[in-house]
């Protein structure tokens, strides 16, 4: 190379190498302790959520009228990937995704141009619409949810309290925000006698108008004086009940009071919108959002000390505590990865005192610490934190980046072994391997480029696994050729007087030359059967491996669902949820338990995808000790499902999933514009799933159609009894629900006064009597036929076009290839359906398929740089194809390994199997640079092939051995598990395979004498 060699220069200067290998090391401990931790990477979840109410309005009037004019404003906001709607009566909720591909910097102006649109279009929505409201925090993922509960005392007491709490928790160091959950919306109730109203000759809307007269806060004026400037106040506030009580009415010439013609009481909403318990007790709860870059751990601290000192401070009979907190899972992966890191870097040395001997295996065993301190430093500058994807990356890296000390220290051996004195030994290792070891490391990271660089969420997720293993890769290759060296001079024994012998004549490597020699020999066979295994564990990839996407999370929380009939009141739901909570909570295996009617819980864990607005659904998470504790509470639950328990509701039971939000692992989505048709399709769709028996409980998201009670009005006749049809929608809907008519101020908040009639129940609508213009009392009946009618509770669009999906879950096996499965056996309903429709895979295959496709466009990349990097080295062409001819071959030993242990292939094997490419041209790239170096030795060029194998085994294989140690520990993990037998198999039978096909290969090319 032509700049100086370093590792002469770091053994002769060996004070000022000591001194940087001291400082490294302390840097590192610095570093580790200062880094940040947290569960999961910094994610941009690009995503935000527009809704907009209507009330009154059927599905099919908001979805007209409300959600495509929305639609399609938004559809003019770039990088809009999907739309989808989701409507109620009343109301409509579209969820924006935006392109994986779009930078994070970016997202908060696309956010700004779809709240820019709503408001634009919002003056040209009907009368009557509230928003559209634009919520772009939908995304927040929360570090903890904690609850308050106050069993037997008022939700005001309860309120009031948190409201100090959330203030104090703000103020916490690491703290960005804090969310309060399902607070109950307080109202101020007044209901009033119908009857009684008419016999006085009242109306509501004179009522109303009083009450907003004496309540409505207006400007008094002012004067100026010699001093200060006067302000006139008036006492208008009706914060008081019996403020509100004495609002005097006028009848003729005479007045009453409020509170003789109503009663008045305090409340809140009804029915409720959102509720959550804890433990079956009503609660308020406070999402807490971490500051970027923040130590996890040590906001876990400061986050215990605080609920410690609320909960000292608390009323007696409330109760603070968390019911989610991330610092317990980063907690334990930390602490995981210090023992997986101690147990791997002890079987790497291990492994290289068995092989080389101890004080070499010390010196490896040295460089290990001392290469991931480096690491942590760098990723300190780099405001990297240790999360899932780091702490993974760096156990992964613990079995890559011993190969360069281990290259350098058998060099070294091998020279000293041959009577080189230990300074000439280590400045020899820097000129014939320093140049193939930096190549080899610039391979093996470019191998990871496609990761670091996918234009994807899931790019983004993962990505820092390429900078973790660049860096940490790179500087081994620094240590290796720095302080490698060094520490093989102060603590290599001095060999035996050297005997003029090589030290490869020993037996074993005559066993392992004359192999070599066969394969030579052999050679087109060995390159032939190494083809065939390669195709057949090709197709054994695509065919008999399993496929998934992401595996399943180890974290202990349950996820259960209820889903209720389309249309349910969320008081009936509340009836399943309540069933549902008596089985949990005497369970000793449940730690807390979280229940949210009316909505789903909120994002406590990245992958979760939080369900909208909707009365017939609820969600629960219980929390187990661990993750034994969860499995136990799936198999009760699901077993109390299976006795039929639920008649009444769809109750699925589930534990969290890593990777993007998905919520049924096999979904497809039935597009078309006619709803009845979509329904033939989908129940057509869901009968082939079901025969399936891996499928389990196949069905459409929403297929029932909701009763309503229908007025049928003759105008002209109502007309003529001094009525309008806007008359008698504001006189039903006084009399059954209320409705609002000011607002109280409180302290810090607004308090609805919602006007009533008593006649709250629909058996007596035909009993009503409604009052025309000129006073006249005019029963229900009159006015109209009342009969019942069906409409769809529900409509969902997806790009603007309607459609039903079909979900399922699977049982013992992949989503990935039963979507494959059911998509074969639909072929003819889909071959059969009329132009306009057409069904669309969703689920895990749609996900793996986005984040798949943004790392197959950067491949290219990859293998450009790939052989830029080899052709650097080799300078020939020849060499360029011998080292790249070897980079599929792990995908043999990576087949074998998914086959036998039974593991799936999805997105993070992938990444191994990319990565495990890189290695093995790594390897190969040495071994090539050998044989030249033996031909320019005057070897002949058979013997030089040969050699150069069997003087490359030792670290080669030495190196694949501890590499394949040190990722034993990652099989136990839930996340890495597949990534890890896929380094495992491809590293070990890659290895194998390499030493034996490498120089069959290069003989067959270079067509060398037998």
């Amino acid at each position: 190379m032509s700049f100086p060699n370093l590792s002469a220069l770091a053994v002769k200067e060996r004070p000022v190498t000591l001194f940087f290998l001291v400082l490294s090391i302390f840097a590192g401990i610095y570093s580790f302790v200062a880094l940040g931790r947290a569960e999961d990477p910094a994610f941009t979840v690009r995503i935000m959520m527009v809704s907009a109410q209507w009330p009154g309005a059927t599905p099919e009037e908001i979805e007209r009228q409300l959600a495509d004019p929305l639609e399609t404003r938004i559809q003019e906001v770039e990088n809009v990937y999907h739309i989808e709607s989701i409507i109620h009566p009343g109301r409509v909720d579209i969820l924006i995704e935006f392109d994986d591909f779009t930078p994070s910097e970016k997202m908060p102006q696309l956010f700004y141009q779809v709240r820019k649109r709503m408001q634009d279009q919002a003056p040209l929505l009907p009368a009557g619409v509230l928003g559209p409201f634009a919520n772009d925090d939908f995304a927040d993922v929360y570090f903890s949810v904690l609850s308050l509960t106050a069993p037997g005392l008022p939700m005001r007491d309860l309120l009031g309290t948190l409201d100090g709490i959330r203030d104090r928790l703000g103020r916490v160091s690491g703290v960005q925000k804090v969310i309060v959950i399902g607070e109950p919306k307080q109202k101020v109730y007044l209901e009033f006698d119908s009857q009684k109203l008419v016999n006085l000759g009242l109306t509501p809307a004179q009522m109303f108008a009083a009450i907003e007269e004496d309540n409505r806060l207006l400007p008094a004026g002012r004067f100026e004086t010699a001093g200060p400037r006067i302000y006139v106040r008036l006492d208008n506030d009706l914060t008081r009940l019996e403020q509100l009580a004495n609002v005097p009415l006028r009848i003729g010439n005479q007045l009453i009071r409020l509170n003789d013609v109503a009663s008045i009481r305090e409340g809140y909403e009804e029915p409720r919108q959102y509720v959550v318990r804890s433990r079956g007790e009503e609660a308020v709860l406070l999402g807490l959002v971490m500051e970027k870059g923040e130590n996890g751990l040590q906001l876990g601290e400061r986050m215990a000390a605080f609920v410690s000192d609320e909960q000292a401070r608390l009323p007696l009979g409330m109760t603070f505590k968390p019911l989610t907190n991330q610092a317990h899972a980063i907690s334990a992966a930390v602490n995981l990865f210090q023992f997986k890191f101690l147990v791997a870097m002890l079987v790497v040395m291990a492994v290289s005192i068995l092989a080389i001997g101890l004080r070499a295996g010390l010196v490896v065993g040295i460089a290990i610490p001392v290469t991931l301190g480096l690491t942590f430093l760098v990723m300190l500058a780099m405001d990297i934190n240790l999360d899932r994807i780091t702490l993974g990356a760096l156990i992964l890296a613990l079995g890559l980046l011993v190969d360069d000390a281990i290259i350098a220290i058998e060099m070294m051996i091998v020279k000293m072994e041959e009577g080189w004195d230990r300074v000439r030994a280590a400045s020899y290792a820097w000129s014939v391997t320093a140049a193939p070891m930096l190549f080899g490391t610039l391979v093996t990271v470019v191998g990871f480029v496609p990761i670091g660089f996918a234009k994807s969420g899931v790019g983004e997720y993962t990505g820092n696994i390429f900078w973790v293993l660049g860096i940490s890769l790179s500087l081994s290759w620094l240590v290796a050729v720095t302080f490698t060296p060094y520490l093989g001079v102060k603590m290599l024994p001095q060999p035996a007087q050297h005997t003029g012998h090589s030290p490869y004549d020993t037996a074993g490597y005559e066993r392992l030359r004359g192999w070599i020699s066969r394969c030579v020999r052999h050679r087109g066979k060995v390159v032939l059967a190494t083809v065939l295994a390669l195709v057949l564990a090709v197709i054994g990839m695509a065919t008999v491996v399993e496929k998934q996407f992401f595996p399943s999370s180890d974290r202990p929380e349950v996820m259960i669902s209820i889903y209720m009939p389309q249309g349910t009141s969320i008081a009936v739901t509340d009836q399943t949820a309540q069933k549902v909570e008596a089985i949990l909570h005497d369970m000793p295996e449940v730690s807390t338990l979280s229940t949210y009617l009316g909505g789903g819980a909120p994002r406590f864990f990245i992958s979760i995808l939080p369900e909208q607005p909707d009365p017939a659904f609820a969600k629960m998470v219980a929390v187990g000790h661990n993750k034994a504790d969860r499995d136990t509470i799936i198999a009760t639950l699901q077993q109390h499902i299976d006795d039929g328990e639920f008649p009444e509701a769809r109750v699925r039971v589930s534990s969290l999933l890593y990777g993007p939000p998905v919520t049924w692992p096999v979904s497809f989505r039935v597009v078309g514009p006619d709803v009845q048709k979509l329904r033939e399709t989908a129940k057509a769709l869901r009968e082939i799933m079901a025969a399936d028996e891996a499928i389990r409980d196949a069905h459409l998201e929403w297929d029932e159609r909701a009763p309503v009670l229908h007025v049928a009005m003759d105008t002209e006749r109502l007309r003529l009894m001094g009525l309008t049809p806007a008359e008698v929608s504001r006189q039903l809907q006084f009399e059954l629900e209320g409705g609002p008519i000011t607002q109280l101020r409180k302290e810090n908040r607004l308090v609805e006064v919602i006007a009533k009639g008593h006649s709250s129940s629909e058996a007596r609508l035909a009993g009503l009597e409604l009052r025309s213009f000129d006073g006249r009392k005019i029963p229900l009946a009159q006015v109209g036929e009342v009969t019942v009618r069906y409409e769809e509770p529900v409509l969902k669009r997806y790009n603007r076009e309607p459609f039903i999906a079909v979900h399922a879950d699977v049982v013992g096996v992949q989503p990935n290839d039963m979507t494959a499965a059911i998509w074969t056996a639909s072929e003819a309903l889909r071959a059969s359906l009329p132009p306009g429709y057409r069904i669309d895979i969703g689920g895990s295959v749609e996900q793996s398929g986005k984040a798949d496709a943004s790392i197959q466009k950067l491949q290219p990349l990859m293998f450009a740089l790939m052989l830029i990097f080899v052709m650097l080295q080799m300078r020939s062409f020849a060499g360029t194809f011998i080292v790249v001819a070897t980079a599929p071959l792990g995908v043999i030993g990576a087949v074998l390994a998914l086959l036998l242990f039974g593991q799936p292939f999805g997105f993070v094997a992938l990444l191994g199997l990319i990565g495990l490419a890189g290695i093995l041209m790594r390897n190969t790239l040495i071994l090539t640079q050998q044989v030249a170096d033996n031909l320019a030795a005057d070897m002949l060029p058979v013997t030089a092939v040969i050699e150069a194998a069997v003087r490359r085994a030792r670290p080669v294989v030495l190196t694949a051995i501890a590499a394949v140690f040190a990722f034993v520990p990652l099989t136990f993990d839930s996340f890495w598990g597949p990534l890890a037998y896929v380094l495992i198999g491809g590293i070990a039978v890659g290895t194998a395979i390499t030493l034996f096909f490498v120089p069959a290969l290069y003989a067959l090319w270079y067509k060398l004498e037998r």
